[in-house]
């Protein structure tokens, strides 16, 4: 066992003795010994139960005859640090928890891995943790909050309290109003109730094949959650007996079949951040080219908040991504051979799958829209490419051209548009929010809740930034190369025209090549917003957001 390297021969006497010192026995050091990745905490709502869902977990590993060991990771809100300089540590927090879990790993070596997590970039940082170590794992998460319901009507964090704030400005709310549904919006545990980052990505780790069906989408308060998490706790035993490796299942071929799911359940475009960082730690060549191909041939047939009319709680009545899974298998869209962590192939959990709602999960041939959630635009600011959740844009605006109004920073933009300051047809560009410039690449959610909260019309929104799986409508992130780079995003001015054509894939300025040239030219980088601590570091370390955000690797090579 790779346990033994800590705990069998004479020379490990010590170690033993530091393991009863903590109340282990002969017995239980003798068993595989299986570290159970704990996010819990008290401040995201997605993970004030996972201790809860860890005890379950504890209890599988134990009835399957190994030894559970529970470690914590860190976790940050992302809609708690929204709007404010502690949304600058979100992202930046994903690479923290795959190198601290990499530490607390290679420091005790476990025999296997069961990862508990539930929110934003805790789960990519987790999967992330999961394909560098390469040790027998399996996933479990908290699952997704149950929608609020205010006047009879299904709401959540987005539609409810983002939009809302947006509504009292325009005065299509009373703060009165807007009160009592702040106790309503988000009624319990779980992560937010639409298919926003975490419930995308826990839903794609399913597809991925390192999650046991259901792990994206059992209410957080059922007892099917804990259930779920006992038999993940069995099963990671079966899995160190097999020595089933992440990377046996993370193939090119699995990540092709999670963005197909992800195309067609419409998910946060913050998964191409994810996904590419994974696949980089899995060895996997993924790049954005995949996801716009994959985009194109996958029809759009599950429509959740905030693009669509649907939650979370919607698409586990419906049978839950199996019964997604079963639409696109019928239609040659995935690679049924693909195995699991829990020795079935993808094709095997077909098989028993079950369409219950063909409204949630909808026919192919009766599709939401004819291509996936996804795009990826390219053009003369966007030369690296640049993301849009096409699936959440209206048809009326997959094609724009408008005047710039231009932003060096989220904060000075939300006041600009809470202030009136944003009129019909405006293309608001923000920028020096990218990776390197936030630092660490800020979601933007407010800004286009309060656009749609106030109901300003045909307004598109450019970032070099990132959004929140909860936006909706024409905002364009992840430009690239970003302005603090020196990205062409850096010398566009008020009044200049830009042209959105989502269809053909396409976001340019209208400016000459020489004119954007010479602009460049007398362009002067800023200094650097942060100067100390790990924001400082991270800037000088990140790659471009279309290589995931990942640490550079040379920085290996040093």
């Amino acid at each position: 066992m790779r346990s033994d390297a800590m705990k069998k021969g004479l020379e490990k006497a010590p170690h033993r003795s530091l393991f009863k010192a903590c109340g282990y026995t002969n017995e239980e050091i003798q068993r595989p010994m299986i570290g159970i990745v704990n996010s819990a905490n008290e401040i995201i709502p997605g993970h004030v139960h996972l201790d809860k869902i860890t005890e379950s977990v504890k209890k599988g590993v134990l009835m399957a005859g190994g030894t559970p060991i529970e470690f914590g990771v860190i976790g940050i809100c992302d809609g708690i640090a929204m709007n404010h300089d502690g949304m600058k540590y979100s992202l930046p927090s994903r690479e923290v928890i795959a190198d601290s879990i990499e530490c607390e790993c290679m420091g005790h070596p476990f025999d296997g891995l069961v990862f508990v997590p539930n929110c934003d970039k805790i789960i990519p940082g987790m999967l992330m943790a999961a394909a560098r170590l390469n040790v027998p794992s399996i996933f479990i998460s908290g699952g997704p909050m149950l929608a609020g319901v205010s006047n009879g009507v299904k709401t959540d964090l987005v539609k409810g309290m983002f939009e809302g704030v947006g509504k009292v400005k325009a005065g299509e709310m009373t703060m009165a109003e807007l009160d009592k549904l702040e106790d309503v919006a988000c009624p319990g545990c779980g992560s937010c109730a639409g298919m926003f980052t975490a419930n995308s990505m826990n839903c794609i780790t399913e597809a991925l094949g390192m999650g046991l069906p259901g792990n994206g989408t059992i209410p957080a308060v059922y007892a099917e959650r804990l259930r779920l998490a006992k038999y993940a706790g069995m099963e990671i035993l079966e899995i160190v007996k097999k020595n089933i490796k992440p990377r046996d299942i993370m193939t090119m071929k699995a990540f092709e079949n999670a963005i197909t799911v992800d195309m067609a359940f419409g998910g946060s475009s913050n998964t191409a951040l994810h996904l590419l960082a994974v696949a980089s730690e899995a060895g996997i060549n993924l790049d954005l080219k995949k996801f716009d191909d994959i985009s194109k041939k996958t029809k759009y047939i599950c429509s959740l908040s905030p693009g669509g009319p649907h939650f979370l709680e919607d698409l586990y009545f419906a049978g839950g991504i199996p019964a997604l899974l079963k639409v696109l298998a019928e239609n040659k869209r995935l690679h049924l051979d693909c195995k699991t962590v829990y020795g079935k192939k993808i094709g095997d959990v077909v098989k028993g799958a079950e369409v219950k709602n063909s409204d949630v999960v909808r026919p192919w041939k009766n599709p939401y829209r004819q291509e996936g959630g996804m795009a990826v635009l390219y053009g003369n600011i966007a030369k690296g490419g640049s993301i849009v959740k096409q699936s959440a844009v209206s048809p009326d605006m997959m094609k724009h051209i408008g005047s710039a109004k231009v932003f060096d920073s989220e904060q000075n933009t939300i006041k600009a548009i809470l202030g009136g300051k944003i009129v019909k047809g405006d293309v608001i560009v923000v920028r020096y929010e990218g990776p390197r410039g936030g630092p660490g690449m800020q979601e933007m959610l407010s800004l286009t809740a309060a656009v749609a909260g106030m109901k300003i019309k045909d307004v598109a929104l450019i970032t070099d930034g990132r959004f929140s799986g909860g936006t909706k409508g024409a905002s364009i992130g992840h430009i690239c190369p970003e302005a603090a780079d020196g990205g062409e995003i850096a010398v566009i001015k008020d009044g200049d025209i830009i042209e959105m054509d989502i269809p053909n894939r396409v976001l340019r300025v209208k400016l000459s090549d020489k004119e954007l040239k010479d602009r460049l030219a007398k362009w002067v980088k800023p200094k650097p917003k942060v100067t100390s601590g790990y924001l400082a570091r991270y800037a000088k370390m990140v790659t471009p957001s279309n290589q995931g955000a990942i640490f550079k690797k040379e920085i290996c090579d040093l």
